[in-house]
């Protein structure tokens, strides 16, 4: 058995692993970028390696540095977790000749299912049924359109060396099938070099149906049932479950067979995944499912399949990686329940899912369901790495108890300042047709708005907050009066403005005898709001309140043009931001005074910070 393990990854995957292999009393090394000095994986690990600057590409993706890192600190064996180097067969090779353990497949095994097009002949020569489609070496335009044509439209061009979603184009007609072509070549070139494409048939109606394999060296496979992965935001997965809903015994056998097949057909050793597209437009049915390509190393949502099946997958892989047969055969496993998983991300939805970085000041995440996460409250979320910060999966004896106890679970998350897809998800995972199955990867798309907006404020609790800030008579704003008329009773109101900019009116009725808080965070339905009083400056009617200045994206000051007190006009720059990498000038509303700068040069700040207040001038 392996006793020393590197581990070549950072985050929730790399905590995941440490946690298994300490319970087999395997010693554990993290590696580290700049960025990730104080992060929660590398004070679990027993030891952790600096590795280089921020960006990936200095340091998680410089295969040279983690394995003098594995050298220098004795470890045995290298995992890669997923994304990173996971599935760099140049890396797996590096790695054994270095006299180290890779865990996870053989070199041969990544490059066999590396390409889209040697993929699908290797499983077409297995028995694996394939997308109908044309993935032949005759690349000229008028040879391609031919083939489109023959396969009859929607078509689906697809990159060779694609992924992530990039390099697809979907084809709805013949006269638009050239200028398809020419862009996805294009990014394809951009994106890997490699402007060769394949054609499939495009699935009007998919869903998307995976098979966790396992491999070892004695030459044993098995399956560990199926997950669907359906629900999709721009071809990456939001939610994933096992079993697949909708699939009877017939169908799950002749899926499950054809995964093994095409594991064995690349002699796989360790974890895997077989993914396929089935058309949904009918029920599951075996003779409308096709292979779509092979993931070479563990997956995200693996704890899916722990959880239906009760195995700890990543036990597997070390026990496999260090010699042993596979802990089970195929007659000793079995599905036990239903499992879904949901990603929460550090992302704004309700602003086209902008990425959210900064301090967790508040981190809360429910015990009801299995956290698997990389983060804790005072951490911080990085621009250098995938949003992903937790995963979220519930077990229940049904689908629907599992559904029900995400839900409920999601609805108790509290994160602040930093944004995430937590009320996107409690929303998407309460529609009717999420409940009822009826869905495929275009759902989300279609639901747009509907499962990305907060719901409106709560008036009982817009009462509790407004209390709450309002506390201690004599403190000032929440005596204000309004709505005084001789002969009627006075109308205590309190004026609350939340982080988005929204004004309320609130009747106060029981205030408290207590020292009034400056702001209230809110977590309904896992959407987070700010809300303090509503202060109107000096002279003003109230419209001062468009006079703050917020960050659009989250970024790095690089210019600070004004000083607290200046007065300004409108449309004078205040600073200047770099995000996404491009420099947005944010510039005054309207004449008046900084009344508050909380901007410096050099400093990174999340979307949403208030960066600067503008005040009007008296008068």
């Amino acid at each position: 058995m392996i006793s020393s393990l590197l581990i070549a990854n950072r985050g929730e995957i790399a905590c995941r692993i440490i946690r298994t292999a300490r319970a087999m009393g395997i010693r554990t090394v993290a590696v580290y970028s700049d960025a990730d000095a104080n992060a929660l994986h590398v004070r679990q690990a027993d030891e952790a390696v600096h590795i280089g600057p921020s960006p990936a590409r200095e340091s998680y993706l410089v295969g040279d540095k983690i394995i003098a890192a594995a050298k220098a600190t004795g470890a045995e064996a290298i995992h890669p977790g997923y994304g990173f180097l996971s599935e760099n067969a140049d890396f797996a090779q590096a790695v054994q000749d270095a006299g180290l353990i890779w865990v996870g497949p053989n070199p041969a095994s990544i490059r066999a299912m590396g390409l889209k097009d040697a993929a699908k002949e290797w499983m077409i020569a297995a028995g694996v049924p394939v997308t109908p489609g044309y993935l032949g070496e005759d690349q000229r335009p008028d040879h391609l359109k031919a083939e489109a044509d023959k396969i009859g439209y929607p078509v689906l061009i697809k990159a060779v060396a694609g992924g992530g979603g990039k390099g697809m184009r979907r084809v709805d007609a013949a006269d638009d099938f050239a200028d398809a072509l020419l862009s996805c070549q294009r990014e394809a070139a951009s994106s890997f070099g490699d402007d060769r494409v394949l054609i499939e048939k495009y699935i009007l109606s998919p869903r998307h149906i995976e098979v966790q394999v396992f491999g070892d060296s004695h030459g044993n496979v098995v399956h560990l049932f199926e997950r669907d992965c359906s629900l999709q935001r721009r071809h990456q997965k939001v939610i994933e479950e096992a079993p697949a809903p909708g699939m009877d015994a017939e169908t799950r056998e002749a899926i499950c067979a054809a995964a093994v097949r095409a594991a064995k057909a690349v002699d796989y050793v360790g974890a895997g995944t077989i993914e396929f597209i089935a058309d949904a437009s009918e029920d599951l049915r075996a003779d409308r499912i096709w292979f779509m390509e092979m993931n070479t190393r563990l997956q995200v949502e693996h704890p899916a399949t722990e959880e239906i099946t009760g195995q700890d997958l990543v036990e597997w892989q070390l026990r496999v990686a260090s010699g042993e047969p596979l802990p089970k055969t195929q007659d000793e496993l079995s599905i036990d329940g239903w499992a879904v998983e949901a990603r929460l991300y550090a992302e704004d939805p309700a602003k086209g899912f902008l990425p959210s970085i900064g301090r967790l000041e508040e981190f809360f995440l429910p015990d009801t369901l299995r956290i698997e996460t990389g983060v804790e409250e005072g951490g911080e979320v990085s621009p250098f790495y995938d949003p992903m910060i937790a995963k979220l999966i519930a077990k229940g004896a049904t689908r629907a108890a599992a559904l029900d106890r995400l839900i409920n679970g999601l609805k108790l998350i509290a994160v602040w300042p930093v944004r995430t897809n937590a009320g996107f998800l409690w929303q998407l995972l309460s529609e009717d047709s999420v409940h009822d199955a009826d869905f495929d990867t275009g759902l989300i798309a279609r639901l747009g708005d509907q499962v990305t907006q907060p719901l409106p404020a709560d008036p009982e609790h817009l009462k509790q907050i407004a209390a709450m800030l309002s506390a201690t008579p004599g403190r000032g704003p929440w005596a204000r009066l309004t709505g005084l008329r001789l002969n009627s009773p006075d109308r205590a109101v309190a004026e609350l403005v939340d982080d988005g900019g929204q004004r309320y009116s609130v009747p106060l009725t029981d205030v408290p005898d207590d020292e009034p808080g400056d702001f209230a965070n809110v977590f309904a339905n896992a959407f987070p709001r700010q809300f303090m009083i509503f202060r109107a400056s000096s002279g003003s009617s109230g419209a001062s309140g468009d006079g703050a200045i917020l960050a659009p994206m989250p970024g790095r000051i690089i210019a600070v043009d004004v000083a607290a007190g200046d007065v300004v006009t409108k449309g004078q720059k205040l600073l200047t931001l770099e995000a996404m990498k491009m420099e947005h000038g944010l510039v005054a509303p309207f004449d008046g005074i900084v009344a508050e700068l909380n901007a410096a040069a050099g400093a990174q700040v999340p979307v949403d910070a208030l960066l600067v207040r503008i005040g009007k001038a008296d008068g």
